[in-house]
Protein backbone atom coordinates (compact mmCIF):
# COMPACT_ATOMS: atom_id res chain seq x y z
CA UNK A 1 0.00 0.00 0.00
CA UNK A 2 2.90 2.61 0.80
CA UNK A 3 4.47 1.92 -2.52
CA UNK A 4 0.85 2.82 -4.35
CA UNK A 5 1.42 6.06 -2.35
CA UNK A 6 4.42 6.72 -3.04
CA UNK A 7 3.72 6.10 -6.49
CA UNK A 8 0.45 8.60 -6.48
CA UNK A 9 2.02 11.09 -4.89
CA UNK A 10 5.77 11.05 -7.54
CA UNK A 11 2.64 10.96 -9.89
CA UNK A 12 1.07 14.34 -8.61
CA UNK A 13 4.43 15.85 -7.96
CA UNK A 14 5.65 15.18 -11.89
CA UNK A 15 1.76 16.83 -13.03
CA UNK A 16 2.85 19.95 -10.69
CA UNK A 17 5.85 20.23 -12.39
CA UNK A 18 4.70 19.95 -15.71
CA UNK A 19 1.82 22.56 -15.24
CA UNK A 20 4.51 24.99 -13.34
CA UNK A 21 6.63 24.91 -16.76
CA UNK A 22 3.22 25.52 -18.49
CA UNK A 23 2.31 28.30 -16.86
CA UNK A 24 5.74 29.79 -16.51
CA UNK A 25 5.80 29.29 -20.67
CA UNK A 26 2.53 31.05 -20.87
CA UNK A 27 3.80 33.48 -18.83
CA UNK A 28 6.55 34.44 -21.03
CA UNK A 29 4.95 34.16 -24.40
CA UNK A 30 2.11 36.69 -22.92
CA UNK A 31 5.26 39.08 -21.73
CA UNK A 32 6.48 39.14 -25.30
CA UNK A 33 2.63 39.83 -26.90
CA UNK A 34 2.60 42.41 -24.27
CA UNK A 35 5.60 44.29 -25.37
CA UNK A 36 4.78 43.77 -29.25
CA UNK A 37 1.22 44.59 -28.86
CA UNK A 38 1.58 47.30 -26.41
CA UNK A 39 -1.25 45.07 -23.88
CA UNK A 40 -1.55 43.68 -20.55
CA UNK A 41 -1.77 40.17 -19.18
CA UNK A 42 -3.88 39.87 -15.81
CA UNK A 43 -2.18 37.02 -13.57
CA UNK A 44 -6.00 35.62 -13.91
CA UNK A 45 -5.61 35.78 -17.99
CA UNK A 46 -2.26 34.11 -17.82
CA UNK A 47 -3.08 31.08 -15.01
CA UNK A 48 -6.84 30.44 -16.95
CA UNK A 49 -4.38 30.76 -20.16
CA UNK A 50 -2.36 28.35 -18.48
CA UNK A 51 -4.94 25.95 -17.46
CA UNK A 52 -6.69 25.67 -20.51
CA UNK A 53 -3.57 24.57 -22.34
CA UNK A 54 -2.21 22.45 -20.05
CA UNK A 55 -5.96 20.79 -20.19
CA UNK A 56 -5.79 21.02 -24.05
CA UNK A 57 -2.45 18.91 -23.68
CA UNK A 58 -3.55 16.22 -22.02
CA UNK A 59 -6.74 15.72 -24.27
CA UNK A 60 -4.24 15.56 -27.37
CA UNK A 61 -2.18 13.23 -25.17
CA UNK A 62 -5.28 11.13 -24.60
CA UNK A 63 -6.43 11.23 -28.18
CA UNK A 64 -2.82 10.21 -29.87
CA UNK A 65 -2.79 7.56 -27.26
CA UNK A 66 -6.21 6.33 -28.77
CA UNK A 67 -4.96 6.98 -32.29
CA UNK A 68 -2.25 4.05 -31.19
CA UNK A 69 -4.19 1.77 -30.47
CA UNK A 70 -7.56 1.92 -32.77
CA UNK A 71 -7.64 -1.02 -34.10
CA UNK A 72 -9.20 0.02 -37.23
CA UNK A 73 -12.80 -0.84 -37.22
CA UNK A 74 -13.69 2.78 -39.27
CA UNK A 75 -12.36 4.12 -42.68
CA UNK A 76 -9.94 6.67 -41.93
CA UNK A 77 -7.60 8.40 -45.14
CA UNK A 78 -5.08 9.66 -42.93
CA UNK A 79 -3.79 7.21 -41.42
CA UNK A 80 -2.89 3.14 -41.17
CA UNK A 81 -4.96 1.54 -38.17
CA UNK A 82 -2.66 -1.03 -36.21
CA UNK A 83 -2.80 -1.55 -32.31
CA UNK A 84 0.31 -0.03 -31.56
CA UNK A 85 2.53 1.80 -28.17
CA UNK A 86 4.28 4.18 -30.16
CA UNK A 87 2.84 7.40 -31.16
CA UNK A 88 3.39 8.09 -34.92
CA UNK A 89 3.49 11.20 -37.13
CA UNK A 90 0.58 10.04 -38.75
CA UNK A 91 -1.20 9.96 -35.23
CA UNK A 92 0.03 13.83 -34.79
CA UNK A 93 -1.66 14.68 -38.42
CA UNK A 94 -4.73 13.32 -37.75
CA UNK A 95 -4.89 15.14 -34.56
CA UNK A 96 -4.31 18.41 -35.87
CA UNK A 97 -6.75 17.27 -39.28
CA UNK A 98 -8.56 20.67 -37.88
CA UNK A 99 -6.29 23.51 -38.56
CA UNK A 100 -5.02 23.61 -41.68
CA UNK A 101 -1.55 25.57 -40.90
CA UNK A 102 -1.05 23.54 -38.38
CA UNK A 103 -1.77 20.22 -40.32
CA UNK A 104 0.63 21.78 -43.20
CA UNK A 105 3.76 22.91 -40.74
CA UNK A 106 3.61 19.35 -39.65
CA UNK A 107 3.49 17.93 -42.85
CA UNK A 108 6.46 20.07 -44.04
CA UNK A 109 8.58 19.56 -40.73
CA UNK A 110 8.00 15.42 -41.34
CA UNK A 111 9.18 15.98 -44.40
CA UNK A 112 12.39 17.84 -43.33
CA UNK A 113 13.19 15.66 -40.98
CA UNK A 114 12.55 12.81 -43.38
CA UNK A 115 15.06 14.18 -46.10
CA UNK A 116 18.20 14.78 -42.79
CA UNK A 117 17.31 10.72 -42.38
CA UNK A 118 17.56 10.25 -45.75
CA UNK A 119 20.94 12.61 -46.25
CA UNK A 120 22.39 11.00 -42.91
CA UNK A 121 21.94 7.07 -43.99
CA UNK A 122 23.16 7.92 -47.67
CA UNK A 123 26.43 9.51 -45.63
CA UNK A 124 26.78 6.38 -42.96
CA UNK A 125 26.50 4.09 -46.41
CA UNK A 126 28.98 6.08 -48.25
CA UNK A 127 31.38 6.21 -45.24
CA UNK A 128 32.03 2.30 -45.28
CA UNK A 129 32.54 2.47 -48.90
CA UNK A 130 35.45 4.98 -49.09
CA UNK A 131 36.74 3.06 -45.94
CA UNK A 132 37.32 0.39 -47.86
CA UNK A 133 38.09 2.06 -51.16
CA UNK A 134 40.76 3.71 -48.82
CA UNK A 135 42.09 0.36 -47.60
CA UNK A 136 42.39 -0.72 -50.94
CA UNK A 137 44.88 1.71 -52.36
CA UNK A 138 46.87 1.38 -48.80
CA UNK A 139 46.84 -2.32 -49.20
CA UNK A 140 48.03 -1.42 -53.44
CA UNK A 141 50.56 0.88 -51.86
CA UNK A 142 51.97 -1.34 -49.84
CA UNK A 143 51.54 -4.18 -52.16
CA UNK A 144 53.59 -1.61 -54.93
CA UNK A 145 56.27 -0.81 -52.60
CA UNK A 146 57.57 -4.83 -51.97
CA UNK A 147 58.43 -5.08 -55.35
Amino acid sequence: MEEAEAEEQQRFSHRQRLKAAVHYTVGCLCQEVALDKQVQFSKQTIAAISEVTFRQCENFAKDLEMFARHSGDCFCPLRRHAKRSTVTTEDVKLLARRSNSLLKYITEKNEEIAQLNLERKAKKKRKPEDENRDFMELDADVVGSDS
